[in-house]
């Protein structure tokens, strides 16, 4: 995946010495990297190293102590969540988010919300620019239902799926709000080889033929070696590495705190 002939942009998001603590324990300690247009940035290390604080951070769930978040050259002290997500940052969870008790067409199309231009009363009567705008969406919905391969489950309630399916739901849902920039936390937790291959193949595909710019957690080494651009380390809440995959993989530091071994 790193040798493919996609270009890399310029810097999308920029944090800068960012630092963020809860009470007594430091979650993040000065830490700064850029995620650039079109790229795949995997965020790696051990458990409580403050990757997931990372993310919230720059999608604004949490507001660090220090530092900024730069999105398109603007610079922000802090991120709130709906202007992330109005200015095209899209996000999953560790834990799955969805509306169990809703159908997955249902849980994708509330990705749509922040791109429906009616008002509440054309809303309400279903009728004239509100019914046009939702004939649109679902458009859209269904052409992220046939890129993500999930017909057969349109109009299943998701607390009924299969984890591995719960998962492509999410990222159905991330997609439909057309992001820009895509943060994933841990979207192969808990699946099995064949579902990882199959997410793998996804996150790939939404990378090269949507042009969306990822910055994802990953605790596969496999599946962050195959499948990224560039690869941060972090550990107890500090940058241990910044580079390609291979950089990353030959790199003392992390062998010693992280990987282990060299991976051949």
């Amino acid at each position: 995946m790193t040798e493919h002939s996609k270009k890399i942009g310029d810097p999308l998001l920029k944090v800068d010495n960012i630092s963020l603590g809860f009470g007594g324990v430091q979650a993040l300690s000065n830490i700064s990297f850029e995620i650039r247009e079109h790229e795949i940035l995997a965020i790696i290390g051990p458990n409580g190293a403050g990757k997931t604080s990372m993310l919230n951070v720059i999608n604004g769930f949490y507001h660090p102590q220090q530092g900024t978040i730069t999105f398109r050259g603007e610079v922000r002290r802090a991120m709130r969540p709906y202007i992330a997500a109005r200015q095209g940052i899209a996000r999953t969870f560790q834990n799955v988010a969805l509306f169990k008790g809703m159908s997955t067409l249902d849980n994708i199309m509330t990705g749509r919300n922040l791109r429906m231009q009616s008002n509440f009363f054309w809303q309400i009567l279903h009728y004239g620019p509100a019914r046009r705008e939702e004939i649109e969406h679902r458009r859209r919905v269904e052409e992220i239902i046939d890129f993500l391969e999930i017909q057969a489950i349109r109009r299943v309630p998701v607390g009924k799926l299969p984890y591995g399916l719960q998962k492509r739901v999410e990222l159905a849902r991330a997609l439909a709000m057309e992001p820009e920039l895509l943060l994933l936390d841990e979207p192969m937790a808990g699946m099995n080889v064949e579902e990882k291959e199959d997410m793998s193949r996804f996150i790939l595909d939404v990378n090269e033929q949507f042009g969306t710019t990822i910055a994802l957690i990953e605790h596969d080494m496999g599946v962050v070696m195959d499948i990224s651009d560039r690869v941060v380390v972090l550990d107890y809440g500090r940058k241990l590495a910044d580079g390609t995959p291979d950089e990353v993989r030959g790199n003392q530091g992390v062998i010693d705190a992280y990987l282990g071994v060299p991976h051949e």
